[in-house]
């Protein structure tokens, strides 16, 4: 959706200009965004305007106040979680963000916790497949992120057993391979601890605690496909935004 700026308050008009710069790049990280007294002159406004735009900036995370120097660009450290990877691939997008990299850790078959066992409808102890990877961006670790599908979908769809990107992720290879086609998904975001075999590739100290975001999904016809666990990287926020009109 593309924002009608002149509908919005000045000052949120400015911080709108301003983020579009720092998007484009004409900006860069490290960079001052305009003061109080450039803002009030280029844009006719009044001091009491102007000083709320760098409050918006910082709120949005595309800036930081230093001491000494004044408000500094800095583009924020966004998470794009599993839902949304799926999300962009079926708009026809890459699942990827332009400066995003994925390392995959390992896929192998695993005796599935009760936790797993739970979210995949199968026994506890019974044989599931598993994926260990983590994303990467230009500012480093993104999270590493844990996938479980059941024996039945690793024998139809034996590439997820391969330690190699899937170009149609997860979801995508599912359903090429079985006609299951997510239809349903619950995201839970907690607080957890970070376990030993976790705590490297994030790394993280084991022990501490991490953002979590934990996927469940569902095919058309109510059966689960995959259960996802990501553990953010400290310093990591997760946000959604959503346009209520």
């Amino acid at each position: 959706m593309v924002r009608d700026l002149s509908a919005l308050p000045p000052y949120q008009r400015i911080a709108a200009q301003i983020i579009a710069r720092i998007e484009s790049g004409e900006l860069q990280p490290g960079d001052r965004v305009p003061s109080v007294n450039q803002i009030m002159e280029i844009e006719g406004v009044s001091r009491a305007t102007a000083a709320r735009v760098p409050g918006v900036l910082r709120a949005e995370g595309y800036a930081t106040a230093t001491p000494g120097i004044g408000t500094i660009v800095s583009k924020p450290k966004k998470l794009t979680a599993g839902a949304d990877r799926l999300a962009k691939l079926r708009a026809g997008g890459a699942p990827l963000g332009d400066d995003e990299r994925v390392e995959i850790l390992d896929a192998v078959k695993v005796a599935a916790s009760q936790e797993v066992a739970d979210a995949l409808a199968v026994e506890a102890g019974s044989e599931v497949g598993r994926r260990r990877r983590r994303y990467l961006d230009s500012k480093g670790v993104i999270t590493v992120s844990t996938t479980w599908v059941a024996a039945s979908v690793v024998e139809q769809a034996p590439e997820f057993l391969e330690v190699a990107p899937l170009p149609k992720m997860t979801f995508g290879l599912i359903e090429e391979r079985t006609g299951r086609r997510v239809a349903r998904r619950r995201d839970t975001v907690a607080l957890r601890e970070v376990p030993e075999e976790v705590a490297g590739p994030l790394e993280t100290e084991a022990g501490g605690q991490a953002l979590v975001v934990i996927n469940h999904y569902w095919d058309q016809n109510g059966e689960p496909t995959e259960y996802a666990v990501d553990y953010l990287s400290p310093g990591r926020e997760l946000s959604s935004e959503y346009d209520l009109e």
